[in-house]
């Protein structure tokens, strides 16, 4: 089957900003970039089918969306069926789609007999447990020799998609499952009594923890409405509107094609999840346009790689994880979104410092007045398009479910885009929508279904407990930073080249029951793994995103990738500020009043800028080696709530600016234009 191809104005390459680069330059980029997205994520390696094949799976892609819309909404069904329906679902796709090895041919007629093997294998055994969970529920788990047989059936298929479909995750739940059996020969915390073959298949398919546990939940509501969502955004012109908007807002400035990519990846980023194909789509545009302004490419790659993984925290949306995080929190997803804010506000204000300081430093200037669109014809012509994230968010706050609010969303997107004749979605672009929505939410489900291993053995075992006890028997005095160190470290690696969803679900299994037996509030620590498990992106040495932006910018990998981690840094400190003190995260302190919490987010935002000054040796003007060191042992000052600590960093910022005004004022007048 092949892609949808997208509708007029659904990507940026109709921008004024796109229309600057050569046509021929942007091909080869496009092609580039769609190259390294498929070595990357099997999910843009699909395969295509000619004949009737090619319309079958367009209408079951369209049975299969219109189904989870119906049964997440006004349908009856219970959790366990929903998820084992979503289950058959996404192995019979994975199956048709995904394929079987990298350098298989792309375009079928049919499918591969050992395919359709496969798809009835999985449709038979999840099939059976549609039909039999109940008794065998009232019986108390109770299972014969076949349904055990059934699960190690299921067990199978399952871990054979995920081999196809997201690659380093299966063997990472592999490990896990084998934990079930050589943790008995572990000393310590880290060991267990051990399991037979029988109870282990029986808690990964047959009970609620393993296959059809939590991940597969938020797999099948959350995860499934936003990505159909955020497809029928694309459809409907958003992406352009988004690219348009930015050049309106910041494509003037000094570095202007920077400070767009920053703009424009945070708020698609925020909407599809996924920095790595963020960076692909986006990063064809932002990061030549960067390189011809005069940036680095070292630096043009880095900046699309950050402010792409960002997004995925980024509220109101946050790549879908929030509603999960809220679900895992039985809280309000308001109660998560707002505590997001600051982090998430600091993270770009770094970001856009950077490139600004960084501009200002190179002597960099914006883009020529004829590749900036004109702000009102742009709200004029497009502005309707964001009356979608409007009902989005407005339904939300008051009181609506996420589930309800994202299904009302997508039919008022369709609405939206027939207000005028040039963004109107017909027919076809309705269908296209609904079918590259589902492809994009079969890879993702099917990580949330092999993460059901990895949270079935830590239940199972107990090992996200004794992590905890380890560490905290590790740590001296218990030391609650030290302790956040030792989670970011697992967090990271527990995300390396995982989805932004399916990080989450792994580290909030594993890591974060660590920091609540350090004595760290539950959102806290949720909050505080999801944005180390999504920084994993920009994180060496495995930084997906930073490959695909370093392969678009023709830069070096590795000097990418530490460019990546210095203007994302604010990132990884944050996070650290929090912990012990949760005032930057809006609602989670209930003691502090509104006049303590917006002067901790002042002296936050000064701390960024302070530290941001520092790094790239800018502020008024170029920065001295003493004047950087003083910006950089201002930021933690200022970073840190406390009104000794608030004093101390405004006293050394204070003096660098003194000491470069006076400098300033000494500099010859600028030559007139």
């Amino acid at each position: 089957m092949d892609k949808p191809t997208n509708p007029p104005g659904a990507e940026g390459s109709g921008t004024p900003a796109a229309r600057a680069i050569d046509p021929s330059q942007q091909r080869s980029l496009d092609e580039k970039a769609r190259r390294m997205l498929e070595e990357k994520e099997a999910e843009s390696r699909l395969r295509t089918y000619r004949g009737p094949m090619r319309k079958i799976l367009t209408v079951l892609l369209c049975f299969w969306a219109l189904f989870q819309l119906y049964f997440t909404t006004a349908g009856v069904i219970s959790a366990i069926n929903l998820r084992a329906f979503h289950c058959m679902f996404l192995l019979l796709f994975t199956f048709l789609l995904f394929p079987a090895y990298k350098k298989e041919k792309r375009t079928f007629t049919v499918p591969p007999l050992r395919d359709m093997v496969l798809i009835v294998l999985s449709t038979a055994s999840f099939g059976y447990l549609v039909l039999n969970f109940t008794r065998i529920a009232e019986t108390g788990g109770r299972v014969t020799g076949f349904e055990v047989g059934i699960a190690a059936v299921a067990v199978a298929v399952v871990f054979e998609a995920a081999r196809r479909a997201s690659g380093n995750l299966a063997v990472l739940a592999l490990v896990f499952l084998a934990y079930n059996w050589f943790g008995a020969y572990l000393p310590g915390l880290l060991g267990h009594n051990g399991f037979t073959l029988k109870r282990v298949l029986v808690t990964q398919f047959w009970g609620t923890q393993g296959l059809l546990g939590t991940g597969i939940g938020v797999s099948a509501t959350y995860i499934f409405l936003f990505v159909l969502f955020g497809a029928f955004l694309k459809h409907s012109g958003f992406s352009r509107f988004i690219n348009d908007f930015s050049l309106t807002l910041v494509g003037r400035t000094s570095g202007g094609p920077a400070k767009v990519a920053v703009v424009a990846s945070a708020l698609l980023g925020m909407i599809n999840g996924s920095a790595i194909a963020n960076v692909a789509t986006t990063g064809t545009i932002t990061i030549p346009l960067m390189k011809r302004t005069g940036y680095k490419k070292e630096f043009a790659g880095a900046v699309e790689s950050v402010a792409s993984t960002g997004g995925q925290f980024c509220p109101p949306i946050m790549g879908a994880v929030g509603f999960v995080m809220a679900e895992f929190l039985n809280l309000s997803y308001t109660v998560v979104m707002i505590a997001a804010i600051v982090p998430a506000f600091l993270y770009y204000l770094g970001l856009l410092f950077s490139v600004h300081f960084e501009a200002r430093r190179l002597g960099l200037s914006g883009l020529a007045e004829e590749n900036i669109p004109d702000a009102t014809k742009v709200l004029k012509e497009q502005g309707h398009l964001v009356l979608p994230l409007i009902t989005l968010i407005g339904l939300m706050s008051a009181g609506y479910t996420p589930l309800l609010a994202a299904v009302v969303s997508i039919f008022a997107t369709i609405i939206a885009s027939w207000l005028r004749k040039e963004t109107r979605m017909g027919w076809q672009a309705i269908v296209a929508a609904t079918v590259e929505g589902a492809q994009s939410a079969i890879s993702v489900g099917v990580c949330c279904v092999i993460i059901g291993v990895i949270i079935g053995t830590v239940t199972l075992t107990s090992m996200g407990l004794n992590m905890g006890y380890l560490i905290l028997s590790v740590v001296e005095n218990g030391s609650i930073y030290l302790t956040g160190f030792l989670v970011m470290v697992m967090s990271v690696i527990l995300g390396m080249g995982v989805p932004g969803v399916a990080a989450y679900v792994i580290v909030q299994a594993v890591a974060v029951p660590v920091l609540i037996n350090a004595g760290v509030p539950a959102l806290t620590a949720h909050l505080f793994c999801l944005i180390y498990a999504c920084l994993s992106n920009i994180t060496p040495p495995v930084a997906m995103s930073v490959y695909v932006a370093s392969g678009i910018a023709g830069s070096d990998q590795t000097r990418t990738g530490i460019w990546a981690v210095r203007l994302g840094l604010i990132g990884f400190l944050i996070p650290f500020f929090f912990l012990n003190n949760p005032i930057l995260l809006l609602g989670a302190d209930k003691t502090a009043t509104f006049a303590q919490s917006a002067w901790t987010f002042f002296t936050a935002c000064a701390g960024t800028v302070s530290l941001v000054a520092g790094l790239e040796g800018w502020l008024l003007l170029k920065a001295r080696l003493p004047e950087r060191l003083v910006l950089i042992l201002a930021a933690p000052f200022l970073l840190y709530p406390g009104m000794v600590t608030d004093g101390a960093g405004f006293v050394c910022l204070a003096a660098v600016l003194f000491l470069q005004l006076l400098r300033r004022k000494k500099l010859p007048p600028a030559p007139a234009k």
